[in-house]
């Protein structure tokens, strides 16, 4: 049996929700495919109200990617709004 991997570094748990034109576009779709790509964890699911919700968690520096690549996807379809509603560490 081999040893445990070392942890490269603190884990993040983010829960978000992205304001602006983010059903119909693909994006819930995108980032799940983002962040398995990524090796984080969650969920993301569309609201009644719009919106895109969602949980991820992983290193401090893959959560932080997957936020870089999503917004740069979301910034296409403008108005855009990302809000970090908790963020353990």
């Amino acid at each position: 049996m081999s040893a445990p991997a070392k942890a490269s570094g603190a884990l993040k748990s983010v829960d978000y929700e992205v304001f602006g034109r983010v059903q119909g576009v693909c994006f819930r779709m995108y980032t799940e495919q983002e962040a398995k790509k990524l090796g984080v964890v969650g969920w993301v699911k569309n609201t009644s109200q719009g919106t895109v919700t969602g949980q991820v968690q992983g290193p401090e520096e893959k959560v932080n990617e997957i936020w870089e690549i999503s917004s740069a996807h979301s910034a296409n379809t403008p108005p855009y709004r990302n809000c970090f509603n908790t963020e353990l560490g």
